[in-house]
């Protein structure tokens, strides 16, 4: 039997009629493919807490029983967690396609390329011509898949559907892909376009014509995806050309591609193979790629009298430098490439003769140390290089090479809120631009332009720390901050101290105070809790914070109480705080870490803040309860160690078990405001610290460069 699924165009948004024409034109599938889901999905799916959900399966003999798993980590079918929650109010029909409900359909599938095809077969799907669902071509799950699937698109618009999809494919498959981070695929797209512009006089091949723009390891297509949009809106006729040897990332790359609006009346051809072998595409425009590292079978042997290796064979151990020579090797006169390579390549002895040549040639036009943290590896400084093939007209190549060394800019917020994306932009193009125009203007600090004969020693270091000086006079105003900084926290926590150890221990019985739970306290209205959710389906960004943005915080940066650098535009976080996909703090409500590892509870001052998993916001009735006595009573070590579960292999704090002083008002607030206190003392230690340090490693740099005189 063969079945047809029509899907309206998903290039327009959220059309409730599509929905319906999809539903109307299902194929029949009687008996649905049993998916098993874990209880996090369960609560994702109902959007409440892993603790309601394990409360329910305690309190109610109708939750369905496990279809798997084990004891501590039990599997049940979701159709039929699905109907009990339906049948308790807990599950909206409106909720009836949402991509965590969606989602489960493609994990059980348990084979990667499976996935991947069931999702390109939504992108297709959300084309203009639907799709056709053979017998053939599909097993009943991905069918089954697609179709839910084609469901959400119908209701959220097949461009939003389908890269929600692969991004919780990437995001499955972590351990298995390195995708390139959008932030950082759309800084090499600018810096690409600077490049390219700025070498206009020599070449304007895209500002006429069609323009080429390769990825020869496209992965997923997110360094394309991001080309097409610093190029496609308004400007020349694209070629998008990808080339990968993972047939799986090919699909998605495909459908991503296909189903992006910045995509849209550009040629797109996506083909899967080895480029080192057999590269499929000629010559570009443009050339964007982030290659495997590290590889010892990319060729060598096979290779060796290949033509593209001008500047001599790449030693076995540096495949990256085989891939800057096949780039190279494709680029059109007065072409631009860009590759995002480790720092090894910049130093490694076996390499220095190709980099030689690069420098030698006029073609490596800048390398740009980013901080660790910009992509994977994270705890690594990858680097960008800068191609540009001369075009050809008789003009000097560039005698000097421009190098950049973001890690010494303020670009990463001192490792606690990520990199700051538009300070690294900035940062970067301001240095290409002075660089490339050939000013006399000064390059931006943090770096300079080398020349060529300079480098060519016995061991061409391209390391733009090595190169890159510290200036004095900045390093000292900064040095002086610092200590005027450390002298203030220093003198706060001394006055809090004197406060705090002022206060009289009193030792014997205790007071006698009965205490409630914060479950008791939620039935008598006196609090509410709301647990955090999964940021996976949010649009986050990880640039600077616009005004009115929504910093998002995780377990992960409880510890220095400081969000990630990830946040929403606050229309982004309103729209999902409506939607109930996301839980934002208001000011003075509190925020209760439900993770053992990071167990804390304080007071949000800095609201609004959206939470993630195993965090929880708490609403106080300030004529029942004072916030800061609360958090100050939810973060004591002793009740959390009550409040312990230990049923999985993960231990976790029920919140709801936590315990709290049963005081009058006016005692809560006098108890609230030693609380306040004693928040206030911890959080200069804590500044001061990191300032101290900073310090110990500002003056270690100072004096190891005999730039800072010690005294007699």
């Amino acid at each position: 039997m063969r079945g047809t699924v029509t899907a309206a165009n998903g290039m327009a948004c959220r059309d409730p009629a599509a929905a319906d024409t999809i539903r109307e034109n299902r194929m029949p599938e009687p008996t649905p493919p049993s998916v098993a889901i874990t209880l996090a999905q369960v609560a994702r799916i109902a959007d409440v807490g892993r603790a309601a959900v394990s409360n329910w399966r305690r309190r109610h003999t109708t939750f369905p029983a496990p279809v798997g798993g084990t004891d501590t980590s039990p599997l049940f079918d979701q159709a039929q967690v699905e109907e009990w929650l339906r049948a308790q109010g807990k599950l909206s029909d409106a909720e009836e396609d949402s991509l965590e409900r969606v989602w489960p359909l493609f994990e059980a599938l348990a084979d990667r390329d499976l996935m991947a095809t069931a999702v390109t077969a939504v992108a297709r799907g959300t084309g203009a011509t639907g799709i056709a669902l053979e017998d053939d071509t599909l097993s009943a799950g991905q069918r089954h898949a697609v179709e839910r699937a084609l469901l959400l698109a119908g209701k959220d618009g097949g461009p939003d559907t389908v890269g929600q999809l692969v991004e919780r494919w990437l995001s499955t498959h972590v351990r298995q892909i390195t995708a390139t981070p959008m932030p950082l695929a759309a800084l090499m797209a600018d810096l690409a376009h600077t490049v390219h512009a700025l070498d206009a006089e020599r070449s304007d091949t895209l500002a006429t014509g069609e323009a080429t723009l390769l990825d020869p390891a496209c992965g997923a297509g997110g360094l394309l995806l991001a080309a097409a949009q610093r190029w496609g809106e308004g400007g020349p006729a694209l070629a998008l050309h990808g080339q990968d040897r993972d047939q799986a990332l090919v699909s998605l790359a495909t459908a991503r591609l296909a189903t992006d609006p910045a995509t849209a009346g550009h040629r797109r051809t996506v083909v899967a193979g080895d480029t080192l072998r057999a590269p499929a595409v000629g010559e570009a425009d443009v050339v964007l790629c982030n290659p495997p590292y590290n590889e010892r079978d990319w060729g060598h042997e096979e290779l060796a009298t290949d033509p593209r290796w001008a500047l001599g064979i790449p030693p076995r151990t540096e495949s990256e430098l085989a891939w800057v020579q096949h780039v190279l090797s494709t680029l059109k006169p007065g072409g631009t490439a860009v590759l995002l390579l480790p720092p090894g390549v910049a130093a490694r002895r076996a390499g220095r003769r190709i980099r030689a040549g690069l420098l030698r040639r006029g073609v490596l036009r800048a390398v740009i140390a980013l901080p660790p943290g910009a992509a994977p590896p994270h705890a690594v400084a990858l680097h960008l290089w800068v191609l540009h093939r001369p075009a050809g007209d008789g003009r000097t190549p560039g005698d000097h090479l421009l190098l950049v060394d973001t890690a010494r800019e303020e670009v990463h917020g001192n490792g606690r809120t990520g990199i700051v994306w538009d300070a690294l932009r900035t940062s970067v193009l301001t240095a290409v631009r002075s660089h490339e125009a050939e000013t006399s203007g000064e390059l931006p600090t943090g770096s300079t332009s080398v020349p060529v004969m300079a480098l060519l020693d016995d061991q061409v270091d391209l390391t733009p720390a090595r190169h890159v000086p510290a200036p004095a006079a900045e390093a000292g105003l900064r040095l002086r901050r610092s200590w005027g900084r450390f002298g203030g926290l220093l003198q706060q926590v001394q006055d809090l101290s004197r406060t705090l150890s002022a206060w009289e221990l009193t030792v014997g019985e205790p007071s006698g105070a009965p205490f409630a739970s914060v479950e008791e306290l939620e039935r008598a209205g006196a609090l509410s809790l709301r647990a955090g959710r999964s940021p996976e389906a949010l649009p986050l960004r990880r640039d600077v914070v616009a005004d009115g943005g929504v910093r998002l915080l995780t377990v992960a940066d409880v510890t220095p109480r400081h969000p990630s650098g990830a946040w929403l535009p606050a229309d982004a976080a309103a729209a999902a705080e409506a939607a109930r996909t996301l839980t934002v703090t208001r000011p003075g409500e509190i925020v209760v870490v439900g993770a053992t590892r990071a167990f804390a509870a304080w007071v949000d001052t800095d609201a609004p803040t959206a939470l993630g998993p195993q965090l929880y916001a708490v609403r106080t009735d300030p004529a029942l309860l004072d916030p800061w006595f609360l958090a100050g009573c939810l973060n004591s070590p002793a009740n959390a160690r009550q409040a312990g579960s230990h049923a999985s292999t993960v231990s976790r704090i029920d919140v709801r078990r936590l315990q709290v002083p049963r005081l009058p008002l006016d005692e809560q607030k006098r108890y609230g405001e030693a609380f306040r206190l004693l928040n206030a003392f911890d959080t200069a230690l804590g500044e001061a610290e990191d300032v101290g340090r900073g310090l110990v490693h500002a003056i270690g740099d100072a004096l190891g460069a005999a730039s800072l005189a010690p005294g007699s």
